[in-house]
């Protein structure tokens, strides 16, 4: 498997063609690893892809050197999604390679240049805060990425919690986000925000998203996965794959 993909390709590989395409009905990740065990525990769990966190104020915040253990001793088993926020994009794209990334998060206030610049040489998951605004700023930076030639592999929405980038344990807006997400002409949808082993069901259900992407949720004490939590997330992101309730 390829360390990192083709500058030439990455912005316009769409998630079916991606070198990690989805096992399962819904893809899965698990975000905020901090070690070799938990990283293990996690493929065998069945998980589609693996988060490291390099944000450094959150509990789950690795620093590049662990990450680039940990992404070598899962190569080839998972997909290996690095998060940043706000990092400057030298920063993203060194570590990204380094630590031999598959795919890279942009969870910050990045700009439209930013996030191309990256996905020249990466395929990004886009993260949106979305809350009383609803979607309109997110259909905003969807034109303008797609102005400026920007494909991205996901679209990630999470709570919106002022004066935070994620991580909070608020749920998203289910209902506003599965009435207007654009399924057509957006990227694939992947939902986040208070996730757990308890709501993931009624989640998938609901919103229908391509995806799903928990930490705390998955976790028996702060930035401590719990692999049983872990494996029973998944099993029962997959059970709801067939049971929408949405239009």
């Amino acid at each position: 498997m390829s360390s990192s993909p083709s500058p030439a390709a990455a912005g316009a590989r769409s998630p079916e063609s991606h070198p990690h395409a989805p096992r399962n009905a819904v893809w899965v990740k698990i975000c905020g690893i901090r070690d070799v065990e938990t990283a293990h525990q996690v493929v065998a769990a069945g998980a589609d892809a693996l988060g490291l966190n390099f944000y450094a104020p959150s509990p789950r915040s690795v620093m590049p050197e662990l990450a680039r253990e940990l992404s070598r001793a899962i190569a080839g088993g998972i997909e290996r999604v690095g998060l940043f926020v706000n990092h400057p994009v030298e920063f993203v794209l060194a570590t990204a390679r380094d630590c031999q990334l598959d795919t890279v998060q942009l969870h910050g206030d990045e700009t439209v240049a930013q996030i191309a610049a990256v996905a020249r040489a990466f395929p990004v998951i886009r993260a949106f805060r979305v809350g009383a605004a609803g979607l309109g700023p997110v259909a905003d930076e969807l034109t303008r990425l797609r102005d400026a030639g920007v494909t991205l592999r996901g679209a990630l929405v999470d709570a919106q919690v002022m004066g935070a980038y994620g991580g909070t344990g608020q749920t998203a807006p289910w209902e506003l986000v599965r009435d207007g997400w654009n399924r057509t002409h957006w990227p694939p949808l992947i939902l986040a925000g208070g996730l757990t082993c308890e709501n993931v069901t009624a989640a998938v259900a609901a919103v229908r998203p391509w995806g799903v992407d928990v930490a705390g949720g998955v976790e028996s004490t702060k930035a401590c996965k719990d692999p049983a939590r872990v494996r029973e997330f998944v099993i029962r992101a997959q059970a709801a794959s067939g049971q929408s309730t949405g239009p």
